[in-house]
C-alpha cells in the first residue's frame, strides 16, 4: 500500500503540525553550563535554541508558510512550495546536529554574552531538545516527500479564480431576441415603433 499523502488537507495539517512542533522545540533551552565571574563563582548559562542554532526556528516558519503556500498554487508551484518544505526539514536536521556535534562553541558564545566570560566552569549539559529536533526535522522532510508523491490525487486550485471555459457562464452583451437600448433609440429617431416587431 502506498505511503504517499493524497488528501490535500491532511498533507496540509501534518505539514503545520511539524512546522508548529519545530518552532516549538527550537524555543527551549538546548544547552547548559556555568561560568565564574569576579562577583559570583557561579553563574548559570542558559542557551535557547533560538539562539545555538537560529536557522532552526527560521526553517520552521519556511515550513509554514509553505504549506499554506501549496493549498493555494496549481501543480507545479505546488512542487516548489513542497520542496522548500523539505529543504526546510533538511535544515532543521542540520542545525541541531551542528549543535550536538559541537556543544561548547554556542556554550562558550552564550556566555560571553551573558557574562563576558568564555571559561567554562562545568561540562555542557544537553537538554532533550535538539535531539527532537532532530527527530521533528527527520519528519518534515518525510511528510514533504509523501506529500509530493500524493500531489497527482489533489483536486485543483479554487475554481472561483478560474475564467469560465467558452460557452460557459453568463454572456457578455445582450441576450439573443432582447431589447437593444440603443437599436430601439434609433428607430425611435426614424419615426418607427421599435415594439412593432417583436
Amino acid at each position: 500500500m502506498s505511503l504517499a499523502i493524497r488528501s490535500r488537507s491532511r498533507a496540509v495539517v501534518v505539514l503545520l503540525a511539524l512546522g508548529g512542533a519545530a518552532f516549538a522545540v527550537s524555543a527551549p533551552v538546548w544547552l547548559r553550563t556555568t561560568v565564574a565571574t569576579a562577583l559570583e563563582p557561579e553563574v548559570v548559562v542558559e542557551v535557547a535554541g533560538t539562539t545555538a542554532a537560529p536557522a532552526v526556528s527560521a526553517a520552521a516558519f519556511v515550513v509554514l508558510a509553505g504549506a499554506l503556500a501549496s493549498t493555494l498554487a496549481g501543480r507545479v508551484a505546488r512542487w516548489v512550495a513542497l520542496a522548500a518544505v523539505g529543504l526546510a526539514g533538511v535544515t532543521v536536521v542540520v542545525g541541531a546536529a551542528a549543535v550536538l556535534r559541537d556543544v561548547r562553541a554556542p556554550a562558550v558564545s552564550a556566555a560571553a554574552d551573558a557574562a563576558g566570560v568564555t571559561t567554562l566552569t562545568s561540562p555542557v549539559e544537553v537538554t532533550p531538545w535538539p535531539w527532537s529536533a532532530l527527530v521533528v526535522g527527520g519528519a518534515v522532510v518525510v511528510a514533504a516527500a509523501l506529500a509530493a508523491l500524493g500531489t497527482s490525487s489533489w483536486s485543483g486550485g479554487g475554481s472561483r479564480h478560474e475564467r469560465p471555459p467558452a460557452g460557459r457562464g453568463v454572456a457578455a452583451g445582450p441576450v439573443d431576441g432582447g431589447p437593444d437600448a440603443q437599436a430601439d433609440w434609433d428607430a425611435l429617431s426614424r419615426g418607427t415603433d421599435p415594439s412593432a416587431d417583436r
